[in-house]
């Protein structure tokens, strides 16, 4: 079984993204059960569907199959009612690891997260001097939380 472990920091300044490209994502939920999440997600003319269980601390199962672009268009049109997610994501690494920046538009405009994925919940890893304090554990940081209570309306 995949698992991701994975722990999601605010960032309190932005500068540091200056000239590094990033990639815009789409994605919405098709599920939101506490038990398992369903999201759909597009990258320019690749799509994806991810499957993830519930968060048990920073640690969560997790599967992701590719599917048609046009297909996940659809399913955001059709059946992502309570709102999609709009995304920069940049890709940083840092002393053998990556941080995945994104920065949110629409109605999550504002918020900026940075997320780590480790092997283990305890294993060491520098933090950058743009990384503020942590959210791992606050469900209101989960996209699929941002998609149905966006940033905007907090």
């Amino acid at each position: 079984m995949a698992v991701e472990i994975e722990r999601k920091f605010r960032v309190n300044r932005t500068d540091f993204l200056d000239g590094v490209d990033g990639e815009r994502l789409i994605q919405g939920y098709l599920s939101h059960a506490r038990q398992a999440t369903v999201r759909v997600r597009v990258r320019d003319d690749q799509a994806w569907l991810t499957i993830k269980g519930e968060t048990r601390g920073a640690r969560r199962s997790e599967f992701e199959y590719p599917i048609p672009a046009d297909d996940a268009r659809a399913m955001l049109e059709e059946m992502c009612p309570e709102g999609v997610i709009d995304k920069t994501r940049y890709r940083l690494p840092l002393d053998g690891h990556v941080w995945e920046v994104d920065v949110f538009h629409g109605d999550n405009d504002g918020l900026v997260v940075a997320e780590i994925e480790l092997d283990d919940e305890d294993q060491p890893f520098t933090r950058p001097p743009w990384l503020g304090e942590e959210v791992t554990g606050d469900p209101r940081y989960y996209n699929s939380a941002l998609s149905r209570t966006p940033y905007g309306r907090w």
